[in-house]
């Protein structure tokens, strides 16, 4: 599996361990919200945005009644903030990219607080259009092996059902999809009782850059602290993640 998987693999496990004590629900809450406003509606058949944002919530073991007060919020039938979601780019330690998506109902608070950790870890915000470039759109499921009984006959249905792409390690596999296609692919994991460790649409760079060990510890601790903020939905890099940097990272 790319180390990029890796790194999303790591940061769904934290973010988990997070859930036990409610640290996330507020992201997954804001991103269910936005959904709903921006996606056409309450009702996830008719809202491929909130049926995905649902989806996410659930596999952090996020509440029912918390994703029906967030619909609620998202239809204005509770009143709350008006979340918008901005998406920043700019650049890491060693010039690596990064697509910082965001959700926030205070945009100049938010744009402060991101140029103020970019500078102080070594990092800059660029223009709209920067490095976007360096970046496709695509959606990654992420499963284990251990529900995989017969694997010739996972791949053919994964394929079928519209993956792009099938990278494995050990324990995993890596589905990537189109976003057209990422539900279709996530349905059929879940009518053939695959567990789903976690899936949403992110930014996949096209290529990725390998910076020295100390560059990469610094630009990990930037994504970190990046991926912290209240606001912050998804950090997206083209960091090339090794074992040996993220073994590093972790010292």
């Amino acid at each position: 599996m790319s180390g990029h998987s890796k790194w999303h693999s790591i940061k769904h496990k934290k973010a988990k361990e997070d859930a036990k004590r409610g640290n996330i629900f507020g992201k997954l809450t804001r991103n269910i919200i936005v959904a709903v406003r921006e996606g056409g509606g309450g009702d996830p058949r008719d809202n491929i945005a909130l049926a995905n944002a649902i989806a996410k919530a659930k596999e952090y073991n996020m509440p029912q009644s918390n994703i029906e007060r967030a619909i609620k919020r998202g239809t204005g039938e509770i009143e709350g903030e008006n979340y918008e979601s901005i998406i920043y780019e700019g650049y890491g330690p060693g010039g690596i990219a990064l697509i910082i998506e965001i959700m926030t109902e205070n945009r100049n608070r938010t744009a402060s607080d991101i140029r103020n950790i970019l500078s102080r870890y070594n990092g800059t915000l660029g223009e709209s259009g920067s490095v976007s470039w360096q970046f496709e759109r695509k959606g990654v499921i992420i499963v284990g092996k251990e529900d995989v009984k017969n694997e010739e006959e996972f791949m053919l249905n994964m394929i079928d059902a519209g993956a792009e792409d099938i990278d494995e390690d050990d324990e995993e596999y890596e589905i990537k999809t189109s976003p057209a296609d990422f539900t279709k692919v996530r349905e059929t994991l879940v009518k053939n009782n695959i567990k789903i460790k976690s899936s949403e649409i992110v930014f996949v760079p096209k290529t990725t850059i390998k910076l020295s060990k100390d560059e990469g510890i610094k630009a990990l601790r930037l994504i970190d602290v990046l991926d912290e903020h209240d606001d912050v939905q998804n950090v997206n890099t083209n960091l090339e993640i090794t074992d040996e940097l993220l073994n590093a990272g972790e010292t």
